[in-house]
């Protein structure tokens, strides 16, 4: 099964890369596959890369949903 998660991008670092965050957790993901994201924006994250940018309310809901399950902390 493959799983792709909303992240909140909180830092852009330069060649098509940014750090995200989950509940904490910061990795370090390639933006490659888009353009113009910016910090502060939801991005669903894929095996490392972010495949496309998120409405921040469709993020929260995700989010929220995930939380409900147990895959991650409360949005």
């Amino acid at each position: 099964m493959c799983l792709a998660i909303p992240v909140r991008v909180v830092e852009l670092l330069g060649n098509d890369t940014a750090v995200v965050d989950l509940d904490g957790i910061r990795k370090e993901i390639s933006l490659a596959l888009l353009d113009g994201v910016q910090v502060g924006d939801y991005v669903i994250l894929h095996v490392g890369y972010a495949l496309s940018r998120l409405d921040p309310e469709e993020a929260a809901r995700t989010l929220e949903l995930f939380a409900q399950s147990g895959a991650t902390q409360a949005a």
